[in-house]
């Protein structure tokens, strides 16, 4: 049996769940859950595997907390580009490039995010970052 390859609007729509559902610590089983689904059911999904249809995919969104629209952002243009009829304004192309979004998607990156925007002092935050540049160029 061919293996048939997931569309890539379904595998960016599954890692934008990921993305929120990592982003506000919420495990795969506890989103299962919270749709009547197995956690294997969500990783299909977040992997682009299985489709989500509509109705799945607003019950996410409200149990995520965030908009519909969120998990159309940032649609690589690539993806966009490979449509055959192109959107009228609802996607857009990314600024960021591949790799920041990869990073941005890492466990790492998460992490990073979530303790960096912990930090409510401006001043501590850009010694943060003069301390990573520092790292970065003795490396």
């Amino acid at each position: 049996m061919i293996k048939k390859k997931p569309n890539p609007i379904d595998i960016h729509v599954g890692s934008r769940v990921r993305l929120r559902r990592m982003l506000i610590s919420m495990s795969q089983e506890k989103l299962g859950e919270k749709l009547g689904l197995t956690f294997q059911q969500v990783q299909k999904y977040e992997k682009g595997t299985n489709r989500i249809g509509a109705s799945r995919l607003f019950q996410i969104a409200a149990i995520l907390g965030v908009e519909v629209q969120f998990f159309f952002d940032d649609m690589p243009s690539e993806v966009i580009k490979a449509m055959p009829a192109k959107p009228a304004g609802g996607l857009k192309e990314s600024d960021a490039t591949p790799f920041v979004m990869d990073f941005v998607s890492s466990s790492e990156g998460l992490q990073l995010n979530r303790f960096f925007t912990k930090i409510e002092e401006p001043a501590v935050r850009k010694r943060v970052l003069d301390l990573i540049k520092t790292l970065a160029d003795n490396t």
